[in-house]
């Protein structure tokens, strides 16, 4: 599993013009799912990501996770973060699980990421054609694999 997380001011989500998620000062987080990801991958992501310490503090040190600030949060579906680029310039997708399995690990990830925040967590629409729009802030962004745990 691949997240890319972005300490926002600002971020929503938009599908065929309707806005379905947004937030003000948190986390977007863009997802992309393995085929092989499991639970315990789902556990250890959804923790270490509430509990980044990204947010500043009154000395404008990061010191602060998106628990400690009350932040607001989105998750939103993104199979192309397993894109392989290793051959040629078309992107390979192979690495992304299909539907049929990424979808309710996406959607396990989401209700865990409640449980680690306490908050309910606002959502894209798996597989829909979105349309992102965030103020990045600071710019502050950070990618985690949960290849790399260790």
């Amino acid at each position: 599993m691949k997240a890319v997380i972005q300490r926002v001011k600002n971020a929503s989500v938009t599908i065929e013009g309707v806005v379905v998620a947004n937030i003000n000062i948190g986390l977007l987080i863009l997802l992309g799912v393995a085929e092989h990801d499991t639970d315990e991958d789902i556990n250890w992501l959804s923790k270490k990501i509430a509990n980044l310490r990204i947010f500043n503090d009154h000395n404008s040190i990061m010191n602060h996770s998106l628990v400690d600030i009350d932040g607001d949060a989105i998750v939103v579906s993104q199979f192309t973060l397993q894109a392989s680029t290793k051959k040629g310039n078309r992107p390979s997708y192979l690495k992304a699980a299909k539907p049929a399995i990424a979808t309710p690990i996406y959607e396990a990830f989401v209700k865990q990421f409640e449980i680690e925040t306490c908050k309910h967590v606002q959502t894209g629409e798996f597989g829909a054609d979105m349309k992102v729009s965030l103020l990045n802030d600071g710019p502050v962004t950070i990618i985690i694999d949960t290849e790399n745990k260790i």
